[in-house]
């Protein structure tokens, strides 16, 4: 070889090692500048440490069952201890099956994808699973072809980033909490709860291989939409945990055989699950708790993205023994009775007070119109501009809908006013059980089902409560030295003069007993309208109005005579809270229902405590609940006894409004105050007789069903004693027979008639 010949090829070396070392700087260079955040940001070391992603808040109940979720991406975390191992397992197996080899990038993964771009053979991607946490954790978003490229170098070298920063444990546990499982359940735990109704450490391995094979693609793998697709996808990834050593032949074989099992699947939202009522009370009450309360950025929280843990009062086997006593007695016994009521009436299931025909009509035409105007579809086409009469004419024009049954939706075709007039229909209940030494709210029912009634009956709504508002009216009698559940008063007719020369002079429904006397308990047992208007000429309404505000009724109550006998307006709520006072020992303690908030790292935000102020003495108190055992012992709530086999102690009072619009039940027992309404929607629907329309049948019912699943319960421990005496001698004869024989009078003889407002 010549010397000119070394030469020019010594020169070709040089060139083609400047090449190299000129594309390795350039390299370098490149992959410092992305890492640098020269092309676009890069996420810095903060952020990898505190990765963002929008966290569902969860309303916990006391027994630590998730109620629900406020989310605007339905995602929870969980720790890598709380993930089954068959599931972290599974997701190496068809994932990343390298991933406790790599550094966040795999060589050979992607000289295959590689080898498979040049010779058109390709088997599969590249991307290690911590390459996927980092795509998950900052999104691509709509990118064009460079910025993709590029982007893809960036989420290499946050995966890099990312293995240096945390094990791969935390690692693995992070990319199953960012997933996307589809059907709105974002992370593993949420997706464990929608399909399997599971936490994620008791995924069994089927179950597990199913939530591995969907995260590749959500849509076309799911077990609900595309079941084929789904038991295919499991069944690979079975045989990927088969071939690398997860499990054995013999169990591959055997699994693979197996149905997806997502016979509990249930999408997560805001209308399905237990205390849908609740949940939406407390989700508008916690935005107005985080508007005034703040982050250490100094931005508020925020109830869909901060993954808030509410601790609720709330016990979930209470709820739903709850939820199933409504079910139970509106869906098998009184809206059958209430339909058979109507069946074949004009103008059904309005009643009015008049026979003409054509002001009937007229008022069921009002009624429908105003029902119409309140409706959430006339508000959305009012604020989008449509006129009034373009809205009337769609209301009047059939449409496909679902609309609500106790045997499930039915799908049929109706104009949006004959829906209307349909749901008139219904009765709705509302319940309200609450702790009587706590004042926790345990269980909670809003109505019939919130996805075709969002009106809420425990707080929202209003209604004339009736005979159960006497209980603050005898409240002010035993208050009073010379008054006992025992004392006696004329059966007779009371007038109270109204101040302008005219007399209020209620009648009695019942003609028991005219001219006797009578003791308070039995007037209270059965609801006599004489003796409450001979109490209310003796306190005054101002009197009633100020024991009902110290025990808990926050409501304006009109200052009249007429309130003796329960025309007051109060929600479930107040009652619930008013009547427990009794078996607090006069306390009134304001029912809570939140125990303390946490932010998603558990740091406790706040926490709350009962707030309580003494209403009446505890003796007083006990005066009460001695009167109030007379209306289940021999009174209007008799049928606890003899129907539903109660022997057990308990306060009680019914109430029955005018024209039975309204039932109610308030239910005392010495650890649980349990208050039911159930009513129709529009006070003009009603039963028409008393013997159907009463509270002892409409409410009272659900409060026996409710209290007999709550006793077979024995792990919630609910006791079945009788109420605790107060520690001072009391020296009162509750027993009216001895109480007869010590005052020289008859022995009072005890009736259970119904004799309600």
């Amino acid at each position: 070889m010549g010397e000119k010949t070394h030469k020019k090829f010594f020169n070709y070396i040089v060139k083609f090692w400047l090449i190299v070392v000129l594309l390795f700087l350039i390299t370098v260079l490149f992959f410092y500048g992305v890492a640098r955040g020269w092309f676009g940001t890069m996420p810095s070391f903060q952020d990898l440490e505190n990765p963002k992603s929008n966290l569902a808040s969860q309303v916990i109940s006391s027994d630590g069952v998730v109620l629900g979720t406020f989310f605007i991406e339905n995602r929870s975390n969980v720790d890598y201890r709380d993930i089954s191992p068959n599931l972290i397992n599974a997701i190496i197996a068809i994932e990343d099956v390298r991933f406790e080899k790599h550094s966040g990038i795999d060589q050979r993964a992607l000289a295959r994808v590689a080898f498979g771009v040049l010779t058109g053979n390709s088997k599969g991607g590249g991307s290690t699973i911590t390459q996927q946490l980092a795509k998950n954790l900052f999104p691509r978003g709509n990118l064009n072809t460079p910025q993709l490229i590029l982007r893809k170098f960036q989420e290499w070298i946050t995966a890099v980033k990312l293995e240096r920063t945390y094990s791969k444990e935390e690692i693995i546990a992070m990319y199953l909490n960012t997933v996307f499982y589809g059907h709105n359940a974002y992370g593993i735990k949420s997706a464990s709860a929608t399909f399997f109704d599971k936490k994620p450490d008791s995924l069994n391995l089927q179950e597990a291989a199913l939530m591995a094979g969907v995260v590749n693609r959500p849509s076309g793998y799911s077990p609900i939409s595309h079941p084929e697709a789904a038991l295919e996808r499991r069944n690979l990834v079975l045989h990927q945990m088969e071939k690398y050593g997860y499990i054995n032949q013999q169990t591959y074989d055997s699994v693979s055989q197996l149905p997806l099992g997502v016979s509990k699947y249930g999408m997560l939202d805001h209308n399905r699950g237990l205390a849908t009522y609740f949940r939406e009370y407390l989700r508008r009450w916690m935005k107005n708790w985080c508007t005034n309360h703040y982050k250490a950025n100094g931005k508020p929280y925020n109830l869909y993205t901060d993954g808030l843990q509410i601790y609720t009062t709330i016990n979930s086997r209470m709820q739903k023994y709850a939820e199933e006593a409504v079910r139970e007695h509106l869906a098998n016994d009184l809206q059958p009775a209430f339909f058979e009521h109507w069946k074949g009436y004009p103008n059904a299931p309005f009643v009015f007070q008049t026979d003409d025909e054509e002001e009937v009509a007229r008022a069921v035409e009002k009624i429908m119109k105003q029902s119409m105007k309140r409706s959430e579809r006339y508000r959305l086409l009012r604020k989008a501009g449509v006129d009034a009469d373009s809205i009337e004419k769609s209301f009047n024009t059939p449409v496909e809908m679902s609309v609500f049954s106790w045997s499930g939706p039915i799908d049929t075709v109706l104009t949006p006013m004959d829906s209307i007039r349909y749901y008139k229909y219904f009765l709705n209940a509302g319940l309200l059980s609450v702790e009587s030494h706590t004042g926790y709210v345990r269980a909670y029912v809003g109505g019939d089902d919130y996805r075709f009634f969002k009106y809420d009956h425990v707080m929202q709504g209003k209604r004339q409560v009736g005979s159960t508002f006497k209980p603050f009216l005898y409240t002010l009698a035993m208050q009073e030295g010379e008054y006992s559940p025992c004392y006696k008063v004329p059966n007779i007719s009371y007038s109270v003069e109204l101040g302008d020369g005219t007399y209020w002079t209620p009648k009695n429904s019942s003609s028991q007993r005219i001219g006797e006397e009578v003791t308070l308990k039995w007037a209270l047992a059965n609801s006599n309208n004489w003796i409450s208007t001979y109490l209310i000429k003796r306190f005054s309404p101002q009197s009633v109005i100020k024991m009902a505000h110290n025990m808990g009724v926050t409501s304006y109550i009109p200052p009249v005579p007429a309130i003796a006998l329960g025309t007051p307006d109060l929600s479930l709520y107040e009652m619930v809270g008013a009547m427990n006072t009794f078996a607090n020992q006069g306390v009134y303690i304001k029912p809570m229902y939140v125990l303390k908030i946490e932010d998603k790292n558990g740091n406790v935000l706040e926490r709350f405590v009962p707030k309580k102020n003494e209403a009446m003495d505890d003796i007083t108190a006990y005066k009460m609940i001695e009167l109030m055992k007379g209306v289940v012992q021999s009174g209007t709530g008799i049928r606890l006894r003899y129907k539903y086999g109660f022997t057990n102690p308990i306060a009680g009072k019914t109430g029955t409004t005018q024209n039975q619009s309204d039932g109610w039940f308030m239910g005392i027992t010495p650890d649980l105050t349990t208050g039911i309404w159930v009513g129709a929607e529009d006070r003009s629907v009603h039963f028409r007789s008393i013997r159907l329309g009463q509270g002892a049948n409409m409410a009272l019912p659900i409060w026996a069903i409710y209290m007999k699943k709550v006793y077979a319960d024995t792990t919630l421990h609910i006791s079945q004693g009788d109420f605790e005496k107060p520690l001072k001698d009391i020296s009162i004869e509750f027993d009216c027979e001895k109480y007869d024989k010590q005052h020289n009078t008859g022995v009072d003889d005890d009736s259970s008639d119904e004799n309600e407002f």
